[in-house]
């Protein structure tokens, strides 16, 4: 239940900001490349505090780095809508930071069904971001409360997360002692597998935070009203929950994981493709089903990489360290420039091709993280004996 209630709060904070984004930007007075630094900002954080949190996690414990996680993401929430919006953003990012790159150490610990509890809590992270997107707008217009206060209602989300992550500071020493204990034999940064996890899960994530920033403009440029563009994203999330619980599961099983890269692969080059030609709302409504579930995929199997390409508990912290590090500075390119594009030609027909050339690159980099192998290891895995067994 706490690794549910945590995951609930790793993309509101972020994913509710998209249909907001012209109020903001009409309030604020800013350019639409700035505008998508609300967005950007929470990835570099992603981006330069992920290889820290292993760091955190061994000096703190795992428990107590996620529940200061949950406090950091809190005071972002309170400070981006009453001081500072910039700060309080950036803060949002590093709170969500620390949780992102412990959870997958934290299943492969605790839990012999790596794909199976990494299914339940990426289905409960798609579950939130989902909503998000959907409540802005009628939160900030219905209720008038506005943008900002829109933005700050996710605070009780994270007060609920805390709470019931409270009882988890009572956890037996002896986890943080064994996850000491276990050390890695060279270095992640001279694995290829390491890498192309790292890549697979970077260029889905410029993919995905793409669209959560800009799908909502992008519709409304097609003729939708914004209202509708907002539950548009969160029709692409929802579409994605299925892929989400199911994905890791199936990956669990396989004797190797590049069938399911491809898949995500075709589906997202269906979907983009599906928005670039704007025939009519129906095929737009098909296209944006398409891109859920390809994204929804895409993100609980970069989840699922890293445990099962990991020995150990410790190596499957440092890989995610290391995947959502590289990973999401990588991401953070994609919300700036598909503004500062869209502010250049004030057309979307080449910030969507961009993305359809970064799914290709994506799809790539998963069938080669597919391989069914250790990322510190040449010999292939035996995959009569569970990764669990052999750690």
């Amino acid at each position: 239940m706490g690794i549910i209630f945590v995951a609930f709060n790793l993309r509101p904070g972020i994913t509710a900001v998209g249909p907001l984004i012209s109020s903001i930007r009409y309030d604020m007075g800013i350019s639409n490349g700035l505008a998508g630094l609300l967005t950007t900002l929470p990835l570099l954080a992603f981006a330069f505090l992920s290889p820290f949190a292993p760091r955190i996690a061994q000096r703190f414990g795992n428990e107590k780095s996620i529940l200061g996680g949950l406090a950091v993401l809190g005071a972002g929430i309170i400070i981006r809508s009453t001081i500072s919006l910039f700060l309080g953003t950036a803060l949002v990012g590093m709170g969500i930071a620390i949780c992102n790159v412990l959870l997958p150490g934290i299943v492969k610990e605790r839990f012999g069904k790596v794909g199976l509890l990494t299914g339940v809590y990426t289905f409960s992270m798609g579950l939130w971001a989902g909503l998000a997107p959907g409540l802005s707008v009628p939160l900030a217009e219905t209720w008038e409360i506005g943008w900002s206060w829109s933005l700050s209602v996710w605070i009780i989300l994270v007060v609920i997360a805390i709470l019931i992550w409270l009882p988890q500071l009572k956890a037996r020493k002896e986890n943080t002692d064994r996850q000491r204990a276990v050390s890695s034999s060279s270095s992640l940064w001279q694995s290829c597998v390491a890498w192309q996890v790292t890549l697979f899960m970077g260029l889905q994530s410029l993919v995905y935070f793409s669209f959560i920033t800009w799908l909502p403009e992008i519709l409304n440029d097609r003729g939708f009203n914004i209202e509708t563009a907002g539950w548009m994203v969160t029709l692409m999330q929802f579409s994605g929950l299925p892929a989400n619980f199911i994905i890791p599961v199936l990956a669990d099983r396989l004797p190797n994981q590049k069938a399911i890269a491809v898949g995500i692969g075709v589906f997202c080059t269906a979907g983009i493709t599906g928005l670039l030609l704007n025939i009519n709302s129906f095929i737009i409504i098909g296209s944006i089903i398409l891109i859920g579930i390809a994204l929804g995929a895409a993100i609980s199997h970069s989840l699922t990489l890293i445990g099962l390409r990991a020995a150990n508990a410790k190596q499957a912290a440092e890989l995610s360290g290391m995947a959502q590090s590289v990973g999401y500075l990588l991401a953070a390119l994609g919300p700036f420039l598909i503004g500062f594009i869209y502010d250049f030609f004030h057309a979307w027909t080449l910030p969507l091709i961009l993305l359809v050339i970064v799914t290709i690159v994506f799809t790539l980099a998963g069938v080669g993280a597919g391989r069914n192998q250790y990322v510190l290891e040449t010999a292939f895995i035996d995959r009569k004996k569970s990764p669990s067994t052999i750690a």
